[in-house]
């Protein structure tokens, strides 16, 4: 299933879960709502005149009793064995009356102060048929609110077939319970990729959004599965708020690593004090809140992708397009949709940019094995070239002649180097211990030919510890070749090796005089074969340097944990 596909399909889903029944067919124009302080139930009668009372009621303290009524026009009255529904969003405890008729509670209007808390946020009443006839009708509900009394309203509204107002909200639900565990799937997946290799810190971030966004949509659709009371909704909207918190700021992090740019610290920094200074003014005001965090990420992250696109990065061309088609859902479905819709494409084209950078690593991967493959016999060939056997042979002659004793020692040298050069060449890693053999054992070949008194030693070496083959065998012999030997006729080959929580580091030391070389030194065939081992055992893991001191030369290989 390639990206595209399953973009389309989450975004039907997505625009499926929002076009239920009832969006299609209202059955009801809702008119002005008005409030009044104080408690008579005459108010809940259909006729009575309420050309005084307030529009907007901002505060009503300490509990007291207020009246709503809401006009309501009935556009097609309900089959006779559909009643319809009236689904409430109300901060308080209150009464239901339609047309004067109590038709439901929630709570204890009134009395909140004396018993616990009762009722649920989100409710759901059955309007008897009789009363929902075509034409004018009047909803009036009897409140206080002790514990929010700065949230006065009716914050959603909506009637039609009971049947379909529970049953849509719980098909809704289910859909998005699939749709976010794919998301907390994919956190784990690039979660345990991480953990594999703890330098690929988009991954992780990719992995804390995808985890984020599933925490997100469960917050936000718990209200289905787990009735809420009204005093609990405000601990709700804190956590939705620094969900979006969190990804406003993971999303354009995670654009700046993969398409960097210009004083990216300064414009993260700045970036981020406009995100904490939109979560603490407009702290309370949440749906505000997150609507200009949506907005802020939106126009860091085009400008990022944007600047990614001109500089020619993969990927960064689909990002500008999913973040366009981002603008377009906005304006085409609801805030709350946009915003699931909205994300949920922009995780994917961070996915895709993600599969682009793990493709390019894999490629370079098979690139290093076939590189370290062909370095690895040009250095077996460089080993037994016919210069080296050469030099080698007529060395030999001159110790055979000379003192045969010692002739006979050259050939067991040169047997022996042979033997542990056969022994390691397919081996992708060796033990620490094979290795320095095969370097005391190329020592002791190039003493009997260059007569020249080499040293080896070594320092906290961990015999436990294993290593691509070949690679201080090649820094001993670049070591041999670009070297002097010092007054006293020595060079000494220095090995040390040193541990930590955070990497295995071996430092070789050639003590010597070291050959001066005109114009640039280009990069020979024996560093290229050390890069290609230490790419294929350990991938971007390592770092290797060497520098030249005062008498000698320094390599350094460290590996990471």
């Amino acid at each position: 299933m390639n990206l595209r596909f399953l973009s389309c399909l989450i975004f039907l889903l997505l625009l499926g879960t929002s076009c239920t029944k009832s969006d299609r067919n209202p059955v009801f124009k809702r008119y002005k709502t008005l409030y009044q302080i104080g408690d008579q139930p005459a108010w809940a009668t259909k006729n009575w005149n309420d050309t005084n009372w307030k529009k907007r009621m901002k505060l009503v303290p300490d509990g007291q009793i207020f009246w709503s009524r809401t006009p309501i026009k009935i556009l097609k009255a309900p089959e006779s064995l559909q009643p319809y529904g009236l689904r409430l969003e109300v901060y308080g405890a209150y009464e239901v009356f339609w047309d004067g008729v109590l038709i439901g509670r929630n709570g204890n209007p009134g009395r909140e102060v004396d018993v616990p808390p009762e009722g649920e946020l989100w409710t759901t009443f059955t309007i008897p048929n009789h009363l929902t006839n075509k034409g004018e009708h009047l909803l009036a509900l009897r409140l206080s609110n002790y514990y929010y009394p700065d949230h006065i309203g009716i914050h959603e509204f909506k009637i039609d077939e009971y049947n379909d107002l529970v049953t849509d909200r719980l098909i809704k639900n289910s859909y998005m319970h699939v749709f976010a565990g794919a998301f907390l799937i994919a956190a784990i997946y690039f979660l345990f990729l991480f953990l594999g290799n703890k330098k690929e810190f988009p991954m992780l971030i990719f992995s804390i959004s995808c985890f984020l966004f599933f925490s997100l949509t469960m917050t936000h659709f718990v209200r289905t599965t787990i009735p809420i009371h009204y005093s609990l909704h405000v601990i709700r909207l804190e956590v939705i708020t620094g969900i979006m918190f969190g990804i406003s700021f993971l999303i354009p992090l995670y654009f700046s690593m993969q398409f960097p740019y210009p004083k990216q610290k300064l414009f993260l920094g700045i970036y981020g004090v406009v995100l904490l200074s939109l979560y603490i003014f407009k702290h309370h005001s949440f749906d505000f809140t997150a609507y200009n965090m949506m907005v802020s990420l939106w126009v860091f992250s085009l400008g990022i992708a944007i600047y990614g696109a001109y500089k020619k990065g993969k990927g960064a061309l689909l990002v500008v397009l999913t973040l366009l088609v981002c603008i377009i859902i906005r304006y085409t479905v609801s805030f709350g949709i946009s915003l699931f819709v909205g994300f949920s494409l922009i995780l994917l084209s961070m996915l895709y940019v993600l599969s682009l950078r793990i493709k390019e690593q894999r490629l370079a991967y098979e690139t290093s094995l076939v590189q370290s493959t062909r370095l690895r016999l040009e250095l077996l060939k460089k080993n037994i070239q016919p210069h080296f056997l050469m030099n080698t042979l007529t060395s030999l002659i001159d110790w055979v002649e000379e003192s045969p004793k010692k002739g006979v020692l050259f050939i067991e040298a040169l047997a022996k180097e042979f033997d542990l050069l056969n022994q390691i060449e397919n081996k992708t890693l060796i033990p620490i211990k094979q290795e320095i053999a095969l370097c005391r054992s190329h020592l002791e070949i190039m003493e009997y030919r260059k007569e020249i008194n080499y040293f080896w030693e070594e320092k906290g070496i961990d015999s436990a510890q294993n290593i691509p083959p070949g690679i201080l065998h090649t820094l001993l012999e670049n070591g041999i070749t670009h070297s002097l030997p010092l007054e006293d006729n020595s060079i000494t080959f220095t090995l040390l090796f040193e541990s930590n929580r955070e990497y295995n580091r071996y430092t070789f030391l050639t003590v010597a005089e070291t050959v001066r070389q005109e114009g640039n030194i280009k990069e020979g065939t024996g560093l290229k074969y050390i890069k290609a081992r230490l790419t294929e055992s350990y991938h971007d893991q390592w770092e290797f340097t060497s520098e030249p001191l005062t008498h000698g030369w320094k390599n350094t290989i460290t590996l990471y944990l």
